[in-house]
């Protein structure tokens, strides 16, 4: 079992990357990162953002759940300067869980009162919410929804309840539907106080999905223009529905690496990829372990066109192959051991993300890839910020284990070792956790945030131990 962070220091990180040939920079001087940012007509107070997270425990009914509001009181309360909201249904049917929020006339209180209370935990901490972007995630889970459809056939099909190649496709008329329920939720939206409007394209979820649809016949596949059509259809609807000040904004995956499942080796290796571009977006048409950036470069050149300002760069598919996505030190349970040395993951997207932004220097690019590098993650993102690579760096499960980690860089020019995210995996492991009565255990940091989800954890761990016990058969 390969463990490759041993590192103490910057100048041991950069030894590494010297031996690796890769391009990881650091900086000592962590000014750059708390300067403002202009995004049309409003500010940013510092370049910080926390990533979008499901934490998979809001109410069946899609209302935000206590543990939703504790997560954000915390994040509100850390000091970073954009919180982006967690990937939210615009359907019911949208769901990748029973317990993914949603958000409709209904539930629409509970999101008012969510997004007050992380406002008023951002100022109780920091003084001013004026400089704070709060937005919120419009997602359709496609074929990771609870109930799966399809965009395209792939030769390998993995989703939540595995789907056939005989499972049919969602008609263009099913399609072009949903551009009324994005506008129905952007409108919820902004009445609730949100600042900005992803509309999520990334980790193989339904419009990441479509963007690769090479083989799907009609008015959504094979051409570009028809790949973007649906996405190009929910920005102007969407722009044309919600005041000028509100931000739309995109998580885009750039590369989606081998769109198919990981073998079951645990190697790393596919399954098989007898047709491995016959759907995928960002990869070379003669290797789709390689990035080719050509057609996401061109998609986030017209997307400025339609009105969006701000970018979240990501890849991979993390039922797939999580490696790509999010570098990990430990794989999950149900997960295989990282393919390649986790800092070449690392630097993946850096470049990825600095070709976008040397190619957009004026759009807002929030980069992505930086927990894996644990105490080390403030000096890798100034220096990114410094050379313009990348106008804003965001932090997933390492904002799970320290959430205040920017007001640690302002007190104490360190995080806090003691709460440094060590990319164990264990929050993964609890989203894919399947034995909770309602189909989904919260997800959260047990290591660092024993408070939230020790006993969560534990539960998951009795569960694992009474499955492995001799003589035990699954239903």
């Amino acid at each position: 079992m390969a463990r490759y962070f041993k590192y103490k220091s910057v100048a041991d990180l950069e030894a590494e990357n010297t031996r690796l040939g890769i391009d990881l920079r650091f900086a000592d001087d962590l000014s750059p990162l708390f300067r403002p940012l202009t995004m049309g007509a409003r500010t940013v107070g510092n370049r910080w953002c926390i990533h979008p997270m499901e934490g998979c425990d809001g109410d069946l009914d899609g209302r935000p759940g206590e543990l939703t509001f504790r997560r954000y009181l915390r994040f509100g309360a850390g000091g970073a300067k954009m919180i982006w909201g967690e990937a939210c249904a615009v359907n019911h049917e949208a769901r990748a869980t029973p317990r993914q929020i949603w958000l409709n006339e209904s539930t629409q209180p509970t999101f008012a009162k969510l997004v007050a209370d992380c406002r008023a935990a951002h100022r109780d901490a920091n003084g001013d919410d004026s400089d704070l972007l709060f937005g919120l995630q419009l997602t359709h889970s496609g074929r990771y929804s609870y109930r799966p459809v399809l965009a395209t056939h792939d030769p390998l099909l993995v989703g939540r309840g595995r789907v056939t190649p005989d499972t049919p496709l969602l008609s263009d008329d099913e399609l072009k539907r949903l551009v009324d329920d994005y506008v129905a939720t952007a409108k919820l939206a902004v009445s609730v106080g949100f600042d900005f409007l992803d509309v999520k394209q990334c980790h193989r979820y339904l419009l990441n999905e479509l963007l690769g649809a090479r083989n799907r016949p009609g008015l959504y596949g094979g051409s570009f223009e028809n790949r973007t059509r649906l996405a190009r259809e929910i920005f102007l609807a969407v722009r044309a529905a919600v005041p000028s000040h509100i931000i739309l904004a995109t998580r885009l995956n750039v590369f989606d690496g081998i769109p198919f499942h990981m073998g079951e080796g645990g190697d790393g290796t596919p399954d098989a990829w007898a047709a491995p571009l016959a759907n995928g977006w960002g990869m070379a048409a003669d290797n789709p372990f390689t990035p080719d950036l050509s057609e996401p470069l061109r998609w986030i050149a017209e997307m400025r066109t339609l009105g969006v300002q701000l970018v979240n760069v990501t890849m991979g598919n993390p039922y797939a192959q999580p490696h790509y996505g999010r570098p990990f030190e430990y794989p999950p349970p149900d997960g295989y051991e990282s393919p390649e040395h986790p800092l070449v993951g690392v630097d993946r997207h850096f470049q990825a993300t600095e070709t976008i932004q040397r190619a957009e220097p004026d759009l807002a690019i929030v980069g992505t890839g930086y927990s894996y590098l644990q105490e080390f993650l403030p000096q890798a993102a100034a220096a990114n910020v410094r050379d313009g690579r990348v106008q804003l760096v965001g932090v997933g499960r390492a904002s799970l284990a320290q959430p205040d980690w920017v007001h640690q860089l302002l007190e104490h020019g360190t995080l806090d070792r003691k709460r440094v995210c060590r990319t164990f995996s264990y929050c993964t492991a609890l989203m894919r956790a399947k034995d909770h009565p309602l189909g989904q255990f919260p997800t959260g940091c047990p290591p660092f945030d024993k408070e939230g989800y020790a006993e969560v954890w534990k539960e998951v761990q009795q569960l694992r131990a009474k499955k492995e016990q001799p003589g035990t058969t699954q239903g």
